[in-house]
């Protein structure tokens, strides 16, 4: 049970940090001077969301369904 929670932590661990730089990517792609690549950050956009997705579940995951 422990080393299940411990995989899941570092999991999540891992999605949080991912998607903490997919967000710096994208912040610095739209406030480029250059040319906006719309589906380059349309695509990156769509796996930031991908991984909120599975951050939620992991937390879901690691939440106690009892309720004191």
């Amino acid at each position: 049970m422990l080393n299940d929670r411990n995989f899941l932590l570092s999991q999540l661990h891992e999605l949080r940090s991912e998607h903490r730089d997919l967000d710096t990517i994208i912040n610095r792609l739209l406030h480029s001077d250059g040319i906006i690549d719309q589906l380059q950050t349309g695509r990156l956009k769509k796996r930031k969301l991908l991984l909120r997705d599975k951050i939620t579940w992991l937390e879901n995951q690691l939440i106690p369904d009892d309720i004191a």
